[in-house]
């Protein structure tokens, strides 16, 4: 009742939404075919959460590349809203020593905020998904 009658005059109501802190390590490699896999965890409230991560990319992809992608989750509903399918668009490209950054939305509206350091040599102009599963 209070959130229609704050919304009605015109006021917002807090969200729900919660931000977290996300470490995920995941190595990619491949050939026209991209596959990829590693580990993260959430921290949420103080808690850890660890999960796994898989993904495939379709498209131009030549070269293998690990990635310690720190950042921000946004949006979260919870510890489990972490887990699901995650797109990306554009094109992307690693090289040696080179800084690499990424945004990916799941259909839990969670958003992932990425960047980190790149080691290997990757260069893709795909567009794939990455899957996040807790443990």
């Amino acid at each position: 009742m209070l959130a229609l009658l704050a919304g009605a005059i015109g006021f917002s109501t807090p969200s729900r939404a919660e931000t977290g802190q996300v470490v995920v390590v995941f190595t990619k490699g491949g050939f026209v075919i991209g596959i990829g896999g590693g580990e993260g965890v959430l921290v949420l409230r103080g808690q850890r959460y660890p999960f796994t991560v898989s993904g495939m990319s379709v498209g131009f992809t030549i070269g293998a590349s690990t990635t310690k992608f720190v950042g921000r989750a946004l949006n979260l509903r919870g510890p489990a809203s972490i887990q699901g399918t995650y797109s990306t668009m554009g094109a992307g490209g690693a090289v040696a020593a080179g800084a690499g950054g990424v945004q990916l939305q799941n259909a839990n509206g969670v958003i992932l905020q990425l960047s980190g350091p790149k080691v290997g040599a990757e260069v893709s102009a795909a567009v794939g998904g990455v899957t996040i599963r807790l443990k």
